[in-house]
């Protein structure tokens, strides 16, 4: 074979390299990656099958949980409503959250040290399907770990004193679709915060990329009654993760 030959084939074959490089970026599709605070009703809905569920009555267990408030907590919520109710409405973000919803959540005391379990704010979780990628950080998550969170269990999202830009219900539903993946379970707890205003979520799997959601009714929590249904509430999630913790043990 001649030096010219040999020099045609060699192009004809880095040619066929190229071409078939080609394919193969054409053939492997970018995953692309969805931040949770970006996270709009049309995004979700786009990547996953999730639908809205009506009926409430999943929440019967939870909201009739049997937890009585002792004196030093009602006393506790009653003061939390006194110091915070006038200005409530015009806190920014981070003034709702350190003033009224970090208190509360302390009072409740999901930090269990022989179990550990504690809460986290502003933790990172990622979760990576075959289609999709969602990261960022959950503005707070009852997980097991004590340094690192590990395995969810509750989300509360978005601390915002009104709904201006985008709603914090599909940011908090993109949250609970990782942990259930994360976790391999079929259904997770959560709750967002809009102002005053508490919504308590169920999230349930159904199937492969398929799930359906739960939502309450509006729990106001500048009112001292409704404050202590939330009050409670948190206490049956708190309740539910000790006896969680137990199971797997």
């Amino acid at each position: 074979m001649t030096n010219e030959e040999l020099l045609k084939k060699n192009q004809e074959l880095e040619k066929r390299i190229l071409a078939l490089e080609g394919i193969k970026k054409k053939t492997v599709p970018k995953i692309s990656t969805y931040s949770f605070s970006r996270i709009t009703d049309t995004i979700l809905e786009n990547l996953v099958n999730i639908e809205k569920n009506y009926n409430r009555s999943v929440f019967d267990k939870w909201f009739n949980f049997e937890y009585e408030i002792n004196r030093d907590e009602a006393k506790f919520l009653s003061d939390l409503i006194e110091k915070n109710e006038p200005l409530i409405f015009n806190y920014h973000e981070e003034d709702l959250k350190a003033n009224f919803i970090v208190p509360l959540i302390n009072k409740v005391n999901f930090f269990m040290m022989k179990a550990k379990i504690r809460n986290f704010y502003h933790e990172p979780l990622i979760y990576k399907s075959k289609n999709f990628i969602f990261n960022g950080k959950v503005d707070l998550v009852v997980s097991s770990g004590l340094e690192k969170a590990k395995r969810p269990y509750f989300f509360i999202q978005e601390f915002k004193k009104e709904e201006e830009f985008r709603s914090p219900r599909p940011q908090l539903l993109a949250e609970m679709i990782s942990a259930v993946e994360l976790n391999k379970t079929k259904s997770m707890r959560g709750a967002f915060i809009i102002g005053s205003d508490w919504y308590f979520v169920i999230l349930e799997k159904l199937g492969v990329d398929k799930y359906q959601y739960f939502l309450s009714q509006k729990f106001d929590g500048s009112d001292i009654e409704k404050l202590k249904k939330i009050y409670r509430n948190l206490q049956f999630v708190k309740n539910e993760i000790i006896e969680m913790v137990r199971q797997e043990k």
